[in-house]
C-alpha cells in the first residue's frame, strides 16, 4: 500500500522540527507558509474498485488525525458511486504542528531560552537562530553558559588558568566539556581584539581567549654521561622539564634522537655526545622553541606506518633537516615476523610533501597496502641489536664532514 498513513504525515512535521525550522518559527525566524501543506498520497480510482473496504478504513484514519484540516474531493465511481476522498491535509498553525508531534513543552522551553539570552546576551540570539536544536540539549547548562561568558567579557584575556573562572556554579571540569559551544558563544560576544583568532580547536581554547594553559613537559635522557650535568639534576639522566625551561637549555648535544614509545626511551644505548626526548604527543612546536635544538643534528623514529611518516612530515614544518631514524624498507622486511596491523582510524592517505624520495615511495606503498593491508612496523618491535647497529651508522655518518 503506497497511501499515505498518519504516520507518515507526522514524519513529515518532525522533519521540520529535526531541521529546526519549527523553533525558529517560535521566535519570528518563520521560513514557512502557513498555512502548511502535507504530501498526500491517496487511494486511486482502481483501489476504489478492487480494494473498496480498505480504502474506507483509510479515509477514517485520516479523518480521525487531530489538528489537520482536511479538503475533501467527490468521486462519482462507476461501481460503488459517490465516494468522498482527503485530497489535501493541512496544518494551519504553528501550534497545530507543534502539537501533532508533541513538541508544544520543549517550543516554550526554547522560548524561554530565547528570552533569557535576549536579556544577558543578545548577541548570542544568532546562535540560537542557527541551532535551535543543540540550544533545548544544553537548556540545564544555560545559566553557567551564560555566566562564563559574562565572566569573560568583565575579564578580557585574564591571564589566569581556568580553574579561576569565578562564576556561579562554574568549575574547569564544566568550561573543558563545554568548550566547543563556549567558544562559538564567546566568538560572538568578544570584541576581535579579546581573540586570538590563529588559536583554533579544542586544544587552542585556553590560548584562544587569553587563559594560562598547563605547561608542557618535556621529558630527556642523557645518552653520554660527558655532557654537563643539568642544575639540580647531578646524576640523574631521565629529567623532565617544562617548556620554557628546555628551550632556554644551553646543552652542547650534537645529535638529538627523538622516539614516540617510552620503552624505547628508556632503553635507548648510549650515544657519544647525545640525547634522547620522549615525543609524546605535545606537538613540535614545543621543541620547535629551543633554539640550541636547531643547531643539533636531529633524528626521528617512529612507527613505519602512514600514521609514522604523517608524524616524520609534520616534525620537518618545524625542523627541515630532521632525517629519520629505522623508518626504511630495510628494516620494515627484516621484521616481517613482527608485522602489526595499523588502526583504520590512525590512517594517512593524502600524499605528505616533506619526505624525501625514499620515504616517499614507501609510504606510498604502506597507504596503498601494496606490501600487505593495513601494514604497520611499532618501534618497539625492533631487535635491540638492529638498533645498536643502526646507531654505529648513523654517529659515522654524522661525524664526517
Amino acid at each position: 500500500m503506497t497511501w499515505s498513513q498518519p504516520t507518515d504525515l507526522r514524519t513529515q512535521v518532525e522533519r521540520l522540527w529535526q531541521r529546526g525550522e519549527l523553533l525558529r518559527t517560535v521566535v519570528g525566524g518563520d521560513t514557512l507558509n502557513w498555512p502548511l501543506r502535507l504530501s498526500l498520497k491517496s487511494p486511486s480510482a482502481a483501489d476504489l474498485s478492487n480494494r473498496f473496504d480498505a480504502v474506507r478504513g483509510w479515509v477514517r484514519e485520516i479523518s480521525a488525525m487531530p489538528r489537520v484540516r482536511i479538503e475533501w474531493r467527490e468521486w462519482m465511481h462507476r461501481v460503488q458511486g459517490r465516494q468522498r476522498l482527503p485530497d489535501t491535509l493541512w496544518i494551519d498553525t504553528l501550534d497545530d504542528a507543534l502539537a501533532m508531534i508533541g513538541k508544544t513543552g520543549d517550543a516554550r522551553r526554547f522560548q524561554a531560552l530565547w528570552q533569557q539570552t535576549a536579556e544577558a546576551q543578545p548577541t548570542l540570539l544568532a546562535w540560537l537562530q542557527r541551532s535551535p536544536l543543540q540550544t533545548l540539549a544544553l537548556a540545564e547548562h544555560w545559566p553557567r553558559l551564560l555566566a562564563v561568558v559574562a565572566w569573560v567579557q568583565a575579564h578580557p584575556r585574564p591571564g589566569v588558568y581556568l580553574r579561576q573562572v569565578d562564576a556561579p556554579g562554574v568549575d574547569s571540569k564544566f568550561i573543558e566539556a563545554h568548550r566547543g559551544t563556549l567558544a562559538q558563544w564567546l566568538d560572538l560576544a568578544l570584541p576581535t581584539e579579546a581573540i586570538d583568532h590563529a588559536a583554533t580547536g579544542m586544544a587552542g581554547f585556553a590560548r584562544r581567549y587569553g587563559f594560562l594553559e598547563k605547561p608542557v613537559r618535556i621529558r630527556l635522557r642523557l645518552l653520554d654521561p660527558q655532557l654537563p650535568q643539568l642544575p639540580g639534576c647531578t646524576g640523574l639522566t631521565d629529567i623532565t622539564l617544562d617548556e620554557d625551561s628546555f628551550a632556554t637549555l644551553t646543552l652542547p648535544a650534537q645529535r638529538v634522537f627523538i622516539t614516540e614509545n617510552e620503552v624505547n626511551f628508556l632503553a635507548f644505548p648510549p650515544v657519544s655526545s647525545a640525547i634522547v626526548v620522549f615525543g609524546a604527543g605535545y606537538g613540535w612546536g614545543a621543541l620547535a622553541r629551543a633554539n640550541w635544538l636547531h643547531r643539533a643534528s636531529l633524528h626521528y623514529w617512529g612507527d613505519i606506518d602512514t600514521h609514522g611518516f604523517a608524524i616524520l612530515d609534520s616534525l620537518r614544518k618545524y625542523f627541515p633537516l630532521a632525517a629519520s631514524f629505522l623508518m626504511d624498507r630495510s628494516t620494515l622486511m627484516a621484521h616481517a615476523l613482527q608485522w602489526g596491523d595499523e588502526p583504520l582510524d590512525k590512517r594517512h592517505t593524502l600524499p605528505l610533501s616533506r619526505l624525501v624520495d625514499e620515504e616517499a615511495a614507501l609510504y606510498d606503498d604502506l597507504r596503498h597496502d601494496r606490501i600487505r593491508p593495513q601494514l604497520r612496523l611499532e618501534q618497539e618491535r625492533i631487535s635491540y641489536r638492529w638498533l645498536c647497529a643502526a646507531l654505529a651508522t648513523t654517529v659515522q655518518d654524522d661525524s664526517r664532514p
